[in-house]
């Protein structure tokens, strides 16, 4: 019988680990291995794995100098190349995984320039959810035109692979999209190629963020929709009002629970006052699993 996917991306998410942890990990059952949604590491304290229900410990702690040995298995040895996001605070790896890692900044001018002395690191284990978007996105239309769309829920809630895969299915059905990955939990670039399946029309804008991405492929991939993932900041808004103006559709996430909730905070009052999003669609956890709720925005 050919093994659950879930279970394999686990277990190809756990071949980054140093050895020790590794074999840990591994010796998870296969059921537990199927929900786990993280592998987080802090030194001194035993390593963890975030199943639905909270996190489990598992008995092994983990050293100081594994944290360091994760980050050169994670980078293939070549810290330099990946300078880039380890001062954003993470690091993308080959098969669509992302790894989040404390330590110590090392601020220059009041920036950020590296981490040193790591403490802790959360392994993501990316799992594309790919059809979650197919009854969906015939909602989104209005005289066969994609309108506008905000996902909301509150942080863990699924934004972002259900974001994946409404841009697979709006990709492969023709639209043009520009991608604006700044975190890179979207399509997870790795040396220019997306690791998981955003569409056969989708354009990736990898590591940038959203203010000066959506300038940029206005001007240079023209876009019929653009889809970011997590509006915080008002230069955020600014520039989806901008693209808005131009004509251009926008597919994008918030933490929010619903609608009353957007109002209640001041930037995203501001997005709905200004009609840029014309419709959201709602997530919300069931026993059964995510349910998707779509509703028109005031």
């Amino acid at each position: 019988m050919a093994k659950d996917v879930r279970v394999l991306r686990y277990e190809e998410a756990a071949v980054v680990l140093p050895v020790r942890l590794r074999k840990a990990a591994l010796s998870l059952p296969e059921a537990d291995k199927a929900a786990v949604e993280e592998i987080r590491l802090r030194a001194g304290r035993n390593m963890t794995v975030l199943l639905p229900e909270g996190e489990r410990e598992l008995d092994v702690t983990v050293e100081a100098a594994e944290l360091e040995t994760l980050c050169d298995l994670a980078t293939e040895f070549s810290r330099y190349a990946a300078a880039e996001t380890l001062r954003e605070g993470f690091v993308s790896v080959r098969g669509g995984f992302r790894i989040g890692l404390c330590g110590t900044a090392v601020m220059k001018d009041g920036v950020n320039t590296n981490l040193k002395n790591l403490s802790s690191a959360s392994i993501r284990v990316a799992r594309a959810c790919t059809g979650i978007a197919d009854g969906l996105l015939p909602q989104l239309l209005r005289e066969g035109q994609f309108q506008s769309t905000l996902i909301l829920s509150p942080p863990g809630g699924g934004k972002t692979t259900l974001l994946r895969d409404m841009v697979r299915g709006l990709s492969d059905s023709g639209q043009r999209i520009a991608l604006i990955d700044e975190r890179g939990e979207v399509a997870v670039m790795y040396q220019g190629e997306p690791q998981m399946d955003v569409g056969a029309h989708t354009d990736v804008l990898d590591a940038c963020p959203k203010a000066v991405g959506i300038p940029m492929v206005l001007r240079g991939m023209n876009p019929q929709i653009i889809a970011v993932d997590e509006i915080t900041r008002l230069q955020d808004l600014q520039a989806m009002t901008l693209a808005a103006g131009c004509g251009v559709a926008l597919l994008a996430t918030i933490h929010a629970a619903d609608t009353e909730e957007l109002l209640q905070k001041p930037l995203y009052r501001q997005l709905l006052e200004e009609r840029v999003f014309r419709l959201a669609v709602r997530i919300e956890r069931t026993q059964e699993g995510r349910a998707y709720t779509v509703e028109e925005l005031p």
